[in-house]
């Protein structure tokens, strides 16, 4: 049976607010999250992603109020990232509403929260947020919203992350983010070769057919910001172009 591809809005917040900038730098206001989630809901979107982009830098939990509020907007599964430590905070997040959470850095600084999360909530509860840049012709991780980078090698962490039970990767390039010039295939195809589970393309979206050529790369799932907070595009946009190049939407 094919899976239809997921087309999926995603909600960098700070500060209660939706930001968007160039490769994470440069923020700027892009409108209230819950209004824009349910705008987002009624195009057609198959999820909404939520990023809390401060509260790893600013040391601080993710905004509960403002998952509660999307998440009595939208009736379709809602991701939520940002200030994840521990399996407590998922559940507090599941207590507002989130559906799935996205982990990051708190994973990187401690490997066995995967684990912990995994056992009490299912793989299918936890995504794997990857924040990928390439430096000395590799991949590798930055944590703290792309502010620090690692020397750990993304394709290794994967593998490990779904091994210690991930059920899904969101990968992002930090390079292409915010950029509009398309997402970065060879990182894309890279991870669907190791991957089991499904991938979400994530930063460099910026026409509308950008994002076919990422699902042919090995995407499940395709994940953008800027051109829906923009008007530049709708959800049904992406999906009639999907349809067009013979890919299974909802």
């Amino acid at each position: 049976m094919t899976v239809a591809t997921r087309v999926i809005p995603c909600l960098d917040v700070a500060a209660g607010r939706v930001v968007k900038g160039v490769n994470f730098l440069n923020l700027r206001d892009a409108g209230d999250p819950v209004e824009l989630a349910r705008k987002y809901y009624e195009q057609g979107a198959d999820e909404i992603t939520f990023l809390d982009v401060t509260a790893t830098v600013d040391g601080r939990a993710t905004m509960y109020d403002v998952v509660r509020a999307t998440a009595e907007q939208v009736f379709i599964p809602l991701t939520v990232g940002g200030g994840v430590r521990s399996a407590d905070d998922v559940a507090r997040l599941q207590a507002h509403g989130a559906d799935k959470v996205g982990v990051n850095s708190a994973a990187i600084a401690r490997p066995a929260l995967l684990g912990e999360i995994a056992d009490r909530f299912g793989a299918q509860a936890l995504v794997l947020s990857l924040d990928v840049k390439r430096s000395g012709g590799r991949f590798v991780m930055t944590t703290h919203g792309g502010r620090t980078e690692t020397d750990l090698d993304a394709l290794d962490w994967a593998r490990e992350a779904i091994e210690r039970g991930a059920g899904e990767l969101l990968v992002n390039s930090i390079d292409a983010d915010g950029t509009k010039q398309g997402f970065d295939l060879e990182l894309i195809s890279a991870m669907r070769e190791l991957s089991q589970v499904p991938v979400i393309a994530s930063g460099g979206a910026g026409a509308v057919d950008h994002f076919a050529p990422a699902i042919t790369a090995g995407a499940d799932a395709v994940l953008a910001a800027s051109v829906f907070h923009n008007g530049e595009l709708t959800v049904g946009d992406v999906k009639q172009a999907l349809r067009a190049e013979g890919i299974l939407v909802r």
